[in-house]
């Protein structure tokens, strides 16, 4: 008889569909329902739809994001024709942002799409308070002054921004907003969380019911679920280790060894995946630094103001110190593994019910919580905090520095060390000379190598404006290359298709991120080098 490979689909089948075709099927595979949900309630602004921000709202308005309001006060040129794919010949004298939005909305009619003929910078001095209304904004193509009221704009009224630039063969994305947590940071890599080196009583006594030197009948030891093996090698490892876990190179090949001592027969999977699973146990126990910096924070301190995520953390951390023992919430979920299906159904009911009870203790907390701090106890619901458990090891909390601060206080040592980095040094020099174009025009009324003649000239004030720059960043005596120099006045500020269709795609990639609180956004500043064919993020 052959080892059968039990999963969750022996035991729960997935809920089917009750229609055979969803509009947005294979994203739901990725952000699920509530992701999906998340996108339909956003509202999102555009400022300026050139082609960098067309690209960037296309993507969304497919994904199916509720909202759009487009701002651009310009008119079709015929040169918007080469690069801009939500215009036409007929749409030439006629509103940009009238347009593009009609197009948008062909592509999906369930988007509400609308616009404002109206300069962006014209709104952001003039209607502060508009901004307000929108979950996020998305501000292509401004220049720094504007980023910069802008940014203090959308914080003030907790409105998240991106910042998207296009500019010849470069391009930028920048994140801004206050703090950003992530419940569902769906990492690439995760341990699963099956407390092999920590059992807890009730997966303890069932493991102590299996014998692992059991020979009759002859598949019976076969059918052992690698967690059974595993806890017992650990707990048999311990008793001889002083309870320490195997940490040094020698030490888990000895503990492979130990598994591996107790196979009977060489076909045994189970018993591979053993020693396979074994760095599992070799992990160390409780929560991770990451998440003890999380419950370490001031803002772990509930109070009336505190928002749901810093309630549960809140929550979080009197359950690590408790009930806890010094572990999170049990996830409770089991991966595929060589097993009897009786083992496996066991195996999985345990720790179901772990994960189970550890939730009702964290929901009594939060109730707790926000009772103390003068909250309705069931304003944060069931389905969020089982979510918050589920996740509680996978927690991340992106905070971005403001733009006006990065601009006026300057992480000096951070931009000599990507200066003076070799791989790093193309990415920093388009930073530096995408803020110099923006002194440049103005100073000059013009971006550098915008209009036919004075090429020469433009290179040389492009030249000495980024030099200047550089000193007030704390960089003196540093020097840009005059081939990078001479490219950036190449460029002539346009747009160029290809760039801000792949930019645009990386924004409305972060925007996704942000509006379904799903994955981690990028932190600091993305940066596109299409002459050396790089992406890059600096951390300024």
């Amino acid at each position: 008889m052959q080892p059968i490979k039990r999963s969750r689909k022996h035991v729960e089948e997935e809920p089917t569909m009750a229609e055979p075709k969803i509009k947005y099927d294979r994203q739901l595979r990725i952000w699920g329902e509530v992701g999906q949900a998340a996108l339909e309630e956003a509202s999102i602004c555009l400022l300026n739809c050139g082609p960098t921000g067309s690209e960037a709202l296309k993507n969304l308005v497919l994904g199916g994001v509720g909202c759009i309001t487009i701002v651009d006060g310009s008119t079709v040129q015929i040169g918007d024709l080469g690069n801009n794919f939500m215009v036409d010949a007929k749409s030439v004298g006629q509103s940009k942002a009238k347009s593009v939005c009609a197009f948008l909305q062909e592509l999906n009619d369930s988007v509400n799409a609308r616009f404002i003929e109206e300069n962006p910078d014209t709104l952001i001095t003039t209607n502060p308070s508009f901004f307000s209304q929108f979950t996020i904004v998305i501000a292509t193509q401004l220049v720094e002054d504007s980023m910069v009221k802008l940014d203090r704009i959308c914080r003030e009224a907790n409105v998240k921004l991106v910042l998207v630039r296009s500019y010849g063969l470069a391009g930028f994305v920048r994140i801004s907003v206050k703090e950003h947590p992530i419940i569902d940071s769906k990492p690439d890599h995760f341990l699963d969380d099956l407390r092999l080196n920590n059992p807890w009583p009730e997966l303890k006594s069932f493991v102590e019911t299996i014998d692992l030197n059991v020979s009759e009948p002859p598949a019976a030891h076969k059918h052992i679920p690698y967690v059974v093996i595993l806890v017992k090698m650990a707990e048999e490892w311990g008793l001889s280790h002083s309870g320490n876990l195997p940490s040094t190179r020698e030490e888990k090949k000895e503990f492979k060894d130990l598994v591996k001592s107790k196979m009977i027969s060489m076909d045994e999977d189970n018993y591979k995946e053993a020693i396979e699973a074994a760095f599992k146990v070799f992990a160390p126990r409780g929560i991770s630094s990451e998440v003890q910096k999380l419950i370490n924070d001031s803002c772990a301190e509930a109070n009336s103001n505190s928002s749901a995520f810093w309630v549960m953390v809140a929550a979080l951390k009197e359950f690590v110190l408790n009930e806890g023992d010094g572990e999170a919430p049990l996830e409770g979920s089991i991966p595929d593994m060589t097993s009897s299906t009786e083992h496996y159904i066991n195996l999985q009911k345990i720790y179901l019910a772990k994960a189970e009870a550890d939730f009702l203790v964290m929901e009594e907390r939060v109730k707790n919580i926000l009772k103390k701090i003068g909250r309705d106890p069931n304003s944060i619901s069931k389905p969020t905090i089982k979510s918050f458990c589920k996740n509680a090891r996978k927690l991340k909390l992106c905070r971005y520095r403001m733009v006006e601060d990065e601009f006026s206080n300057p992480s000096v040592t951070e931009i000599q060390k990507y200066l003076a980095d070799e791989d790093y040094s193309g990415a920093m020099g388009f930073y530096i000379l995408l803020r110099a174009a923006d002194r440049f025009a103005a100073n000059y009324n013009k971006f550098p190598g915008q209009f036919d003649g004075g090429m020469d000239e433009d290179i040389s004030r492009l030249k000495t404006t980024a030099l200047s720059l550089l000193t007030d960043l704390g960089c003196n005596g540093a020097v840009l290359p005059d081939d990078l120099i001479n490219e950036m006045c190449r460029f002539g500020a346009s747009e160029i298709h290809v760039v801000s269709a792949f930019v645009g795609g990386i924004a409305s990639q972060e925007v996704i991120k942000l509006v379904t609180k799903q994955f981690v956004p990028m932190l600091g500043t993305y940066i596109f080098n299409g002459i050396d064919h790089k992406s890059q993020l600096l951390k300024l």
